[in-house]
């Protein structure tokens, strides 16, 4: 992401901004405002194939999944992020009537790049971690099967768990569902490189 070259914003000047021109999205936080920048071939295969998955195993409950441009408003990090996949099994709750900002994930996804991967890891899971309505955070690599799964204990504590080759089946319990490592990767070309 590049830093826009806009002084500091409120998050409402923001969103003003943000819903008048749809060509580019940005990420907000608190008070600035980054471009994001577009997702490879892979990233966005690996996107499809894992909101499918999901889709199809939570269409019979009160299940919501959404794609990235849904935004997540972090009220208490000022922030407001667009995941990659944003899941939900509770009445979702808004910013506003306009029902484009997003206030209670259960499970956010994000796919790594190069680009992207050490904020995905620190910085970004940080201001998730700030919402309360979040059980799990899910991080997607592009090189390699291999999906990282932070859990929400009760004591709040955050706790890792891998799921590496493509025989392997992703478990993700705040769903109460599993998705195989081989329909996440399908037609993925590790061998090409990421955005």
């Amino acid at each position: 992401m590049t830093l826009k070259t806009q002084p500091q914003y409120g998050f409402e000047d923001y969103l003003a901004a943000e819903r008048a021109g749809r060509d580019v999205k940005h990420e907000y936080v608190n008070g600035e405002v980054f471009a994001m920048t577009g997702a490879s071939f892979n990233h966005n295969l690996i996107v499809l194939n894992l909101g499918s998955e999901l889709r199809a195993r939570l269409k019979d409950r009160p299940c919501h999944v959404l794609p990235s441009d849904m935004r997540v408003r972090i009220e208490s990090a000022n922030a407001g992020k667009y995941p990659d996949l944003t899941v939900l099994c509770e009445p979702p709750r808004f910013h506003d009537d306009r029902q484009d900002v997003l206030l209670n994930p259960a499970l956010i996804v994000e796919v790594l790049s190069a680009s992207t991967e050490a904020y995905d890891r620190g910085g970004k899971f940080a201001t998730y971690r700030r919402l309360p309505s979040l059980e799990e955070y899910v991080l997607v690599s592009q090189d390699q099967p291999l999906v990282e799964l932070f859990t929400r204990q009760p004591d709040g504590r955050w706790v890792l768990g891998e799921t590496e080759g493509l025989d392997a089946e992703v478990v993700f319990a705040s769903l109460g569902c599993r998705v195989a490592m081989r329909e996440i990767y399908d037609k993925v070309d590790f061998e090409q490189g990421d955005d």
